[in-house]
């Protein structure tokens, strides 16, 4: 933001256009999609599972939608917290990377675990039709959020 104005001084043309080119400049991706993440960086800060750790890894990350979705979050995260030169990149390890790395890596409940021996695709959910009329559309209906039903 530009110094502080003294009362009754107007903020010049100059500051307010350095300070809209520098909130543009902040929205700008660094990476075109999470794919150019993902080879560009991400495969460098994430070491690969060790043997006997447990861990799995796919190379083929991007056919499974949870890990698709997982990393996707994590980089939109580095691509937000890349501008705080304080903790964002604490922040991000410590808040994005750790949780999602162990969610996508567990060697049994993780969206690559049947991944162990080379790629396999996973199944989905197991879904039952629920009853007709059971669900109705939220798009539809306005709520009244200050309702008690």
């Amino acid at each position: 933001m530009t110094a502080p104005r003294e009362e009754g001084q107007d903020e010049s043309l100059d500051a307010i256009r350095r300070d809209e080119e520098n909130v543009a400049r902040s929205a700008e991706l660094f990476y075109a999609n999470v794919q150019e993440f993902v080879t560009d960086r991400f495969a460098y800060f994430v070491p690969r599972p060790a043997p006997g750790s447990g861990q799995v890894w796919c190379p083929q990350w991007f056919t499974h939608v949870p890990a698709l979705s997982r990393l996707d979050a994590v980089w939109r995260a580095w691509e937000m917290l890349r501008f705080d030169g304080a903790l964002g990149m604490s922040n991000w390890w410590i808040h994005h990377v750790d949780p999602h790395m162990r969610a996508l890596m567990d060697p049994v409940t993780g969206p690559f675990a049947q991944c162990v021996d080379g790629h396999q695709s996973g199944e989905p959910l197991p879904l039952a039709t629920p009853p007709e009329g059971l669900f109705k559309d939220q798009r539809e209906t306005p709520r009244d959020p200050f309702a008690f039903d």
